[in-house]
């Protein structure tokens, strides 16, 4: 029964041994039992809402809910005033019966790949609590490695789904930013933003993908990589890659080959080109330096010094200069579509290094190293206009994760992908 898991799912985040505490910021025992009792209801009754009827699902704390602040991991917003409505997402997923279970930590404003935060404490990486979970959808994916949600919503706007999925053995899909509103959410970058699932399997996350964008449930079809045309985005993406990681994509890739797809080298300049429009700040760090301009001057004393020095970064572009940067990112897009004519997808780790410990991002010049890091490959998709998903890798150590790009606009395919990639690489 629904109800059954569900107590299962709140022992765990109430456990003083486990990470709940440092997991969710709020958590919603009574509404989400009587969402659960509902659910069993209509199990009983033969009138499921769809796939994801029941299913126990967390939500990243820059979510709206009706009645409650919207922090976005800041104890600075802690006293806005109430959200008036549930953002569009959230009231989709409850109207197809998802049982809301809690809301989630993350890096404060969703701006760091790394998921500390000093606020609230971060949640130790499940594979080593030592270690930090990633970012900046840090407690959700920690909540669904260990059992306290099924699937749970992040945002991604540079990586924030995928790398924390990559760094925590878990599944982290992000969509065709159009297909899923992001109204509701705390803003980051408007250009950038998009949000996505993170769950066990391939097939949890197109389940909610399909409810948060409004579309009617399907089935993932059967299928193998055989003929599959994959591209290996060479280049910087695969500069530094630590031991661990190295080893885990030689794996996968040699079985992607067994299985029968085909796996070559992508040679393109665009890469270098992103990297020249990013030069100064990014794109994302100038629309959130706009956001959090006054804010920075009232209370910036109580942000996360890390994330305030990164914000402070968009200063240095002006108005012009960010038009430019626009402009020229939307001829870049154009020039990806056109590399997909060649591929199916292409493919990279999700991070070139597995999560750091808490004592290596602990000093400011070493935070933004692994961060920058962290964040090399999964941005790619945010700055192209991409869907991409996170894979677990198999091999020994520490998690790694294999992100697999589609084209924009082609998300049902890339997960019909993943799901033939998921069973090869795990």
């Amino acid at each position: 029964m629904i109800s059954d898991r569900l107590e299962a799912t709140l022992a765990r985040i109430s456990d003083p041994a486990g990470e709940g505490e440092r997991v969710f910021l709020s958590v919603y025992p009574e509404s989400a039992r009587a969402e659960a009792e509902a659910a069993d209801r209509r199990a009983r009754e033969g009138a499921s809402l769809g796939p994801l009827d029941g299913a126990i699902v967390s939500i990243k704390d820059l979510f709206d809910l009706a009645g409650e602040p919207t922090r976005a991991g800041s104890r600075i917003l802690e006293d806005s005033p109430p959200a008036i409505a549930d953002a569009p997402v959230v009231r989709r997923l409850r109207d197809a019966g998802a049982v809301i279970v809690g809301k989630t930590n993350m890096s404060e404003f969703a701006f760091t790949g790394v998921g500390a935060n000093p606020h609230y404490g971060t949640p130790g990486n499940p594979a080593d609590r030592a270690r930090v979970p990633g970012g900046s959808s840090s407690g959700a994916a920690v909540a669904v490695a260990d059992g306290m949600c099924e699937i749970s919503i992040g945002t991604d706007t540079g990586g924030s789904t995928r790398i924390p999925a990559g760094l925590c053995g878990v599944v982290g899909f992000k969509p065709s930013k159009y297909r899923i509103p992001t109204d509701g959410a705390f803003p980051l970058s408007h250009t950038l933003d998009s949000v996505g699932p993170i769950a066990c399997t391939v097939e949890d996350c197109a389940k909610a993908d399909a409810v948060m964008a409004g579309e009617k449930p399907w089935v993932l079809d059967s299928r193998t990589v055989e003929g599959l045309k994959f591209g290996i985005a060479g280049g910087v993406p695969l500069q530094d890659l630590d031991e661990t990681v190295d080893a885990k994509f030689a794996t996968a890739l040699a079985a992607l080959d067994r299985g029968g797809a085909a796996v070559s080298e992508l040679e393109t300049s665009l890469f270098d080109a992103m990297a020249e429009v990013n030069s100064i700040a990014t794109i994302a760090t100038v629309e959130a330096y706009a956001l959090h301009r006054d804010r920075l001057s009232t209370r910036g004393d109580g942000m996360d010094p890390f994330i305030r020095t990164r914000i402070e970064m968009g200063k240095a572009v002006s108005p012009a200069a960010y038009r430019e940067m626009l402009g020229a990112r939307s001829g870049l897009v154009a020039a990806m579509d056109e590399v997909f004519a060649d591929f199916d997808a292409l493919v990279l780790p999700t991070t070139p290094i597995v999560a750091p410990t808490m004592t290596e991002v602990s000093t400011s010049e070493a935070f933004r190293l692994k961060n920058r890091l962290l964040l090399r490959n999964t941005e790619i998709a945010n700055f192209f206009d991409l869907c991409a998903i996170s894979l677990p890798m198999s091999g020994g150590g520490l998690p790694a994760g294999l992100m697999v790009f589609g084209r924009r606009g082609a998300d049902r395919n890339l997960f019909r992908m993943a799901a033939a990639i998921e069973p090869l690489v795990r």
